[in-house]
């Protein structure tokens, strides 16, 4: 496969309808702000299995001349969700990862696409209405979409545990089962939701006749979500953090997500000197896999809400600190590991403009299909981002009332010295750092264009969607000499399938200085690249 070309704009999506709805708006004026929002309600629909507008999202902007910006679209925690609360309900050890008790954080993402439009219309002149964004994803929801081999598996592989939660059967089942691959799977009441937004705004979902109503839902479902969760909720506009690497500055997105651990990775390889590896060696995934082992250790010590951590995410980039962990990797031998933070089921997708305005964008449930359940007027399937919560008080991300659970997502963005840019990200729990890592280093420092740099042979340390082992994994493609020089470094290995959705679904695009756009989508997913 060969990356794409393009000049005018280009967009990515692990679906392909949702790289067209984006490059629609571009064609007919609209900025990569725009785009990404048309973008977003689009693969909430067509991908519902990994996204839906009961979820969170983030963003990283930039647009040449002006500053780097983010959109934290997360939800906090009910004000009712405590560890009492949760006591009360006889729940002791764990928040469940299914159902009501599930749903315990307001869902972002519609507060993202608000943001977003606003800063579209203050910074970039973007003048389309947010009826015109939504269009596409309101005429997918009403007249149906062909069901992807994705959502059909993956909604017969969790069948079980999904069944049972309220709206779920009604709304993503076929008498009973999961829908055929290629049969038409339409949802009229988000149909109906999506238009109400489109016609009053992203407000309504928080403080309109849609937020009482979702409100009164979730109450009756048994969900500690209340009105006041989502009258209090607004998106934020953020600083992105940063890191100096040798070939320019690359950004991601604050906490409470892991964007500093990804970013981590890349300067600890920075200072390891990467390319004195041939690519995808044995040394080479070594030294990745080892960096991701460091930067996971940080984040499990001090990564969580902003509000309450320890330390500036920023003093995690500072050249001394990561020289340090980079002095601590062993070349010949691999550090023993144990449990990752589990699975996540998200989407990442890419907008450049003509203009060189670049997105990068993450809109997420979690778990496959969230907390499962469907609210029964909006149909709107609710995320269950706050069963990452503990209910252990000394526990790093115990759960408070309004506090931010943590977050695996993290859209990435870089800017070299060379004056290309490049947005790039993945789906996919632990992976995402990891598939990040591969993506960069391919790209930026051993040169491949960015659907070589995508299709090539991924690794996975730890836990994603679907798995829940602490190996590390390998696509089988990996040259057998480097599986078996890996086992002797002392790696236990696991090997998937030539192309495994278990390493994510990853994206990339390089705008040239001359303007030229560059693209690469990955053949795990159903995704694609539009371009002209």
């Amino acid at each position: 496969m060969q990356a794409k070309w393009g000049m005018q704009g280009m967009a990515v999506a692990p679906h392909s309808l949702a790289a067209e709805s984006a490059l629609a708006v571009l064609k007919e004026g609209g900025n990569a702000l725009e785009a990404m929002v048309a973008a977003a309600a689009t693969i909430a629909v067509v991908y519902p299995h990994m996204n839906s507008i009961g979820g969170d999202s983030f963003w990283v902007i930039h647009s040449p001349d002006k500053a780097i910006g983010g959109i934290d679209a997360c939800g906090a925690a009910a004000g009712l969700a405590s560890r009492q609360w949760y006591l009360e309900q006889g729940v002791t050890e764990a928040i469940p990862f299914r159902g009501p008790l599930a749903a315990n954080t307001v869902a972002g993402t519609i507060s993202g696409w608000g943001a977003a439009q606003r800063l579209s219309q203050n910074c970039l002149g973007g003048k389309l209405p947010l009826s015109r964004l939504l269009s596409d994803s309101i005429s997918y929801a009403e007249n149906g979409i062909p069901v992807t081999h994705s959502q059909s598996s993956l909604t017969a592989k969790k069948l079980q545990e999904l069944e049972p939660q309220p709206g779920f059967s009604e709304t993503f089942l076929v008498a009973g089962k999961a829908p055929k691959t290629g049969s038409i799977f339409k949802q009229t009441r988000l149909a109906k939701t999506l238009r109400r937004i489109a016609q009053y705004g992203t407000d309504e979902y928080y403080r309109g006749t849609l937020a009482h109503g979702i409100a009164a839902e979730l109450k009756a479902l048994g969900s500690p979500i209340r009105l006041a969760d989502l009258h209090r909720h607004e998106a934020k506009l953020i600083n992105p953090i940063r890191l100096s690497h040798s070939l320019g500055n690359v950004f991601n997105m604050t906490p409470p997500t892991q964007g500093v651990v990804s970013l981590m990775i890349l300067g600890i390889l920075d200072r390891l000197d990467l390319k004195r590896f041939k690519l995808d060696s044995a040394e080479y995934v070594h030294s990745c896999v080892e960096a991701t082992k460091q930067a996971f250790k940080i984040r499990d010590q001090y990564i969580t809400d902003p509000a309450y951590m320890q330390y500036d995410p920023q003093d995690f980039l500072k050249a001394e600190f990561l020289q340090k962990l980079a002095d601590a990797i062993d070349p010949v031998k691999a550090l023993p590991w144990g449990q990752g933070k589990g699975p996540a089921d998200t989407i990442w997708m890419g907008v450049v403009d003509k203009h060189g305005c670049c997105v990068s964008f993450i809109q997420s449930i979690y778990h496959e299909f969230g907390a499962g359940i469907v609210l029964p007027s909006s149909g709107i399937n609710w995320q269950n981002r706050g069963c990452s919560f503990s209910l252990n008080s000394a526990a790093l991300n115990t759960l408070e009332p309004f506090r931010k659970p943590f977050h695996t997502l993290n859209p990435a963005l870089a800017l070299f010295k060379d004056g290309r840019s490049m947005v790039y990200g993945t789906m996919g729990g632990d992976g995402q750092p990891q598939t990040q890592c591969a993506v960069f280093t391919r790209t930026a420092v051993y040169g491949l264009d960015p659907q070589e740099a995508i299709s090539r042979p991924r690794w996975l340390l730890g836990r994603t969607w679907g798995q829940t082992s602490d190996s590390l994994k390998l696509e089988s493609r990996f040259d057998p000499r480097v599986i078996s020089d890996l086992a002797e470094l002392g790696h236990e290995i696991e090997l998937l399938t030539d192309f495994d959705e278990t390493v994510g679904h990853a994206g990339c695009i390089i705008r040239e200085p001359s303007g030229v756009l560059r693209g690469g989508w990955d053949p795990r997913s159903d995704g694609g690249v539009a371009a002209y």
